[in-house]
């Protein structure tokens, strides 16, 4: 990827986007040799799948509130443009 005539690495994009963790390989792969050590390789699965299903959601509960928020500006509007 070239940006004004500098060529970024991917590493440099990913510092980029997560600039204000400051993590390198290294620090993550000790980070995860630290988790495996807390709790094992056959809760690590389970963990994963945990916090994934959390994840979703999460968003999901965001989208339904985005979706309740933009119905309830509609009405807004409706209303006036009626009373107009």
């Amino acid at each position: 990827m070239v940006i004004s005539g500098n060529i970024l690495s991917e590493d440099t994009m990913f510092s980029s986007q997560f600039g204000f963790l400051n993590l390198g390989t290294p620090e993550l792969l000790l980070i995860l040799l630290i988790i495996l050590l807390l709790f094992g390789g056959r809760k690590l699965p389970e963990l994963a799948r945990s916090a994934g299903s959390s994840v979703r959601e999460l968003r999901k509960g965001l989208n339904e509130g985005n979706g309740k928020n933009q119905k309830q500006a509609d009405e807004k509007k409706k209303q006036s443009k009626s009373n107009s």
